[in-house]
Parts: structure tokens; C-alpha cells; sequence
């Protein structure tokens, strides 16, 4: 079904340390291989905010030599939450910074409260980002306003992210402060009456095609059509059809 992740750092606006990095880590691994999962939701549990980014309290008392190690570690949570092999969405009903917005971004989807503030704002600090900022942003809005927006550090909210593309949706904020939780969950219920295998190979087709030429990508997506042609779940899609009612897929 779908499962919620949700971040709890309320003290510390969410904001990502060693062992909340720790915490993610083992959350994710433990997704990967459970056949149950259909779509994992990133929420925050502290009202208005996401993620503000990594601990710069924590950071402040790191060795030089310490810093590049914790950047690769967040860098590699990221990239495991990235490769999860199910839908994934970023409800962003908050403030979401620096490492937060990083980790939204390689959600597959991203929905976000019009009062959301979301930025890059690393080169503020001398630093640039470092979770895969750099790399996913300009593939989500084009490479030359994601420069734009890395070089000033600016900050925007939700009407002007879903302008340029950065987020899928945008709603107003209601009195719960959930709203765009909410609409992930909606889009979420949308995903799950479909074929779970079908869900995995499309995404893994869209995501490796998108890193090649077309002629490639094409290959791949025969490669990844290929393995939904033996399951189960595509007979009784066929039989469901054919006898007028709803398909019970077991992602076999």
C-alpha cells in the first residue's frame, strides 16, 4: 500500500544531522525489498517546515575532514530514496532548503503548499549544493534557470515553483497545515489500482532512458516491456478486461 515517511526533527526544523541521516538510510533499505510497498510519501511532521536543509549546528563542530565524509553520506541517502523502485512523492508543506529541497527533488513527484518556500541556497555559505542539487535541478527546470536560481540562493514559493516546473502541483494551505500531504495522498490512491510490476518497469524505463539518447531509451523500454510479458498480473489484466471488472493484481 502507500507508506508514509515522516521527518521529526521539530527542534531543529527537520534539519538533516548524522542520525536523522541514519534513520533515513534504514527506512529506505527496508522499502526496497517489500513487495507491499506501492508509494512511499516524504512529509514532515513539524508544522511549517520540510527540511531546512543540513544541520549547520552539527556542521559548525565538524572537522574539515569530517565534512566531505557527511556530505557523501547525505549525498548516498538521497540517491538510495532516488532509486527506490516505487513511486515516491515530496508533500512539501513547508519550508524546504538546502539539503531539503534536495531530497524532494529526487522524489518522482513533488506537491507543495502555495506558503512553501523552496531554494538552493548553499552559495550563501561559500558552499554549493552537494546532495545532488547540482545535477537534478537543471534536469527538472532547464539548465539555465537552475543556474539562476543556484547563483542567487533566491528562495520561491509555491505558485512561482510550479511556474517554472519544480513542483507538480500546487494547493493553498488549510488550517491543518497538511494540504499538501493531502494531495499526495490523492495522487498516491491514484497509483495503487495499477500493476505493481508495470509501476516498478516504467519507472526504472523512464529513469534510465532519460540519462540517454532516444535510441537507447527505446531499447530500454523494450527491455523493461519485455518483463511484464511473463507475470500474472498481466493475464488477469486481460481477463479483468474482458470480464468487465476490476483487475486484482499480486504483482506477480
Amino acid at each position: 500500500g502507500i507508506v508514509v515517511l515522516g521527518l521529526n526533527r521539530s527542534h531543529a526544523k527537520n534539519a538533516l544531522n548524522k542520525s536523522l541521516l541514519k534513520m533515513m538510510s534504514k527506512a529506505v533499505d527496508a522499502l526496497k525489498s517489500d513487495k507491499k510497498v506501492r508509494t512511499v510519501i516524504f512529509r514532515s511532521e513539524v508544522p511549517g517546515i520540510f527540511c531546512a536543509g543540513a544541520d549547520l549546528k552539527e556542521r559548525a563542530k565538524m572537522h574539515s575532514s569530517e565534512v566531505g565524509s557527511f556530505v557523501s553520506k547525505a549525498r548516498a541517502t538521497i540517491n538510495e530514496m532516488a532509486n527506490l523502485p516505487v513511486p515516491t512523492i515530496a508533500a512539501i508543506d513547508g519550508t524546504a532548503l538546502g539539503g531539503g529541497l534536495e531530497l524532494a527533488l529526487a522524489c518522482d513527484i513533488r506537491v507543495a503548499a502555495s506558503s512553501a518556500k523552496m531554494g538552493l541556497v548553499e552559495t550563501k555559505l561559500a558552499i554549493i549544493p552537494g546532495a545532488g542539487g547540482t545535477q537534478r535541478l537543471p534536469r527538472t527546470i532547464g539548465v539555465s534557470l537552475a543556474k539562476e536560481l543556484i547563483f542567487s540562493a533566491r528562495i520561491v514559493d509555491g505558485e512561482e515553483a510550479k511556474s517554472i516546473g519544480l513542483i507538480s502541483h500546487v494547493v493553498e494551505q488549510n488550517e491543518a497545515g497538511d494540504a499538501a500531504y493531502r494531495r499526495a495522498l490523492a495522487l498516491a490512491t491514484e497509483f495503487l489500482p495499477q500493476g505493481p510490476v508495470a509501476m516498478r518497469v516504467a519507472k526504472l524505463a523512464i529513469n534510465q532512458g532519460m540519462e540517454v539518447d532516444l535510441v537507447t531509451g527505446l531499447a530500454i523500454e523494450e527491455a523493461c516491456y519485455a518483463q511484464t510479458i511473463p507475470t500474472k498480473d498481466r493475464i488477469e489484466g486481460l481477463l479483468a478486461f474482458k470480464e468487465k471488472r476490476p483487475p486484482r493484481y499480486k504483482g506477480e
